[in-house]
């Protein structure tokens, strides 16, 4: 007698979860559909701001970028997609600096975690909205990003020596 109570409680889930279902289903059904026209609204298309497409280095006016060359970035890559290539040059003053020579990122292996962005101590990291990066090989994914050509620091003005009267 039980195994038939079972069994009809056990039809009755099923239907229950049936209609559910068909329920979400209609709703979705009758909802009005938005299908983009890609690539022919480029010059419309909307992407949120919030968006990581590439990451990139940040730039000043004069063609500087901020990167120190400290590593945090790629300590912090939880997959190794940045890659740091340092050199230490020689300042006026005679002391040595270490300057960033390569940054290498891997856009085919970024999570865009974006932690290598907010643990960066000098800001000097952003994600772009360039979403469009299809290539034909996987060796086109990787990028330097420090590309332009590096400006040179003023040279120091000598200090005017005052002279006591």
């Amino acid at each position: 007698m039980s195994s038939i109570k079972e069994y009809f409680t056990s039809v009755g889930k099923g239907i229950k979860s049936l209609v559910q279902g068909m329920e979400v289903t209609g709703k979705e059904l009758v909802t009005p559909k938005i299908t983009e026209q890609y690539p022919e609204n480029r010059a419309t298309l909307e992407i949120p701001e919030r968006f990581r497409a590439e990451l990139t280095l940040k730039y000043d006016a004069e063609g500087r970028h901020k990167c120190i060359a400290c590593g945090i970035c790629q300590m912090n890559c939880p997959n190794g997609t940045i890659t740091l290539q340092t050199k230490m040059v020689d300042l006026p003053d005679g002391k040595k600096k270490r300057k960033l020579d390569k940054y290498m990122y891997d856009l085919g292996s970024c999570t865009f975690c974006m932690l290598c962005v907010t643990t960066c101590p000098q800001d000097a990291l952003e994600f772009s909205n360039d979403f469009e990066q299809a290539t034909f090989t996987r060796e086109a994914l990787v990028k330097q990003l420090n590309y332009r050509p590096e400006v040179e620091d003023p040279a120091p003005q000598p200090k005017a020596e005052s002279s006591a009267q």
